[in-house]
């Protein structure tokens, strides 16, 4: 079945609400990746955990143990936090993973927020 971006985007921040809504904010970063993985397999959806990201320099791979959290459907990078408040630097490490991955969308999801929808955001390149 082929889905387009914008419904894997409303797709993806359906599993986040899902998840937001059963564990509230205040966990650490890892317990909302695990079940926002178990939502999405629970939901059909292919997502890869955990991914490497490469990082060239002069034609040449260097290892920097860098990982995107999830992406989704091959096209959608999710980054996913729970911190008081996202920073510059939060939104700057999505672009650069974007740009490295060769993906055009992410999503950076904060979930220490009262409101899930307040911690989202879109970013397309």
């Amino acid at each position: 079945m082929l889905i387009r971006p914008n419904e894997i985007t409303a797709k993806t921040i359906s599993c986040a609400i899902e998840v937001h809504r059963s564990l509230g904010p205040g966990l650490l970063e890892s317990a909302y990746e695990a079940c926002l993985f178990r939502e999405f397999v629970l939901r059909g959806m292919s997502v890869e955990r955990q991914v490497p990201i490469p990082v060239l320099y002069k034609d040449k791979a260097v290892d920097c143990a860098y990982r995107a959290d999830f992406i989704v459907e091959h096209v959608l990078l999710v980054e996913i936090k729970s911190v008081a408040a996202i920073d510059h630097v939060h939104e700057s490490q999505v672009l650069t993973y974007m740009k490295l991955l060769n993906l055009n969308e992410a999503l950076l999801m904060n979930f220490n927020r009262t409101t899930l929808k307040d911690g989202i955001r879109r970013f397309l390149r």
